[in-house]
């Protein structure tokens, strides 16, 4: 289970991954960042790897999830599963130097697709989004030309380059509210609760 950090903490996590993994004498001048829209049409020369996190649904197949206790030992309310949707681009002056971006990158996360609590947790070290024992798993997600092409016309046709997508599932984000007040110890009990007396 994962605090509302969640979303801030796995992206920035990649981001690390991929920053710690670089080959600095192969890529000495390689950023990787996290993209919003507007930022694909100010790229200008900057070269690097980008992470454009494009959709947040709730996920389906875990919508039920049963209820957690919090630290006080109460339940509280379900926990809101979300799968989160990256799209991966390289930018770089030529596109000899796109591709190598890309190849790397790809090959990256594949080696370490399981993100641990402690990448997870490092930029949140007071709220610890994440339990110790926790993973996340960043899984290739192929996207059909006809959605791509949607995400591009958010960033403008003219800035389309090649792209991967991957796809963080079933994060559960924990509630902070309790399932029910607690209204103390039973004081009396009544077996006939519902029976309306005769007149």
């Amino acid at each position: 289970m994962a605090t509302y950090h969640a979303i801030s903490a796995i992206s920035q996590a990649i981001v690390s991954l991929l920053k710690t993994a670089r080959p600095t004498s192969e890529f000495p001048n390689i950023d990787v960042k996290l993209f919003q829209a507007k930022d694909a049409l100010n790229v200008g020369e900057w070269e690097g790897i980008s992470f454009f996190l494009y959709r947040v649904p709730v996920s389906g197949s875990r919508r039920q999830m049963p209820p957690t206790a919090g630290q006080n030992g109460r339940l509280r309310r379900r926990p809101l599963p979300v799968d989160l949707f990256y799209m991966m681009t390289p930018w770089a002056r030529t596109a000899e130097m796109q591709h190598l971006l890309l190849g790397w990158a790809m090959r990256t996360i594949e080696d370490s697709p399981s993100l641990p609590a402690s990448l997870l947790n490092a930029h949140f070290p007071n709220q610890r989004p994440f339990r110790n024992d926790e993973t996340v798993e960043l899984i290739h997600d192929p996207l059909s030309v006809q959605d791509i092409n949607n995400i591009w016309e958010i960033f403008g046709k003219h800035n389309v380059q090649v792209s991967a997508t991957y796809v963080a599932r079933v994060i559960p984000i924990d509630s902070q509210l309790d399932l029910t007040p607690d209204s103390g110890p039973v004081q009396t009990r009544v077996f006939d609760a519902g029976k309306q007396e005769l007149s």
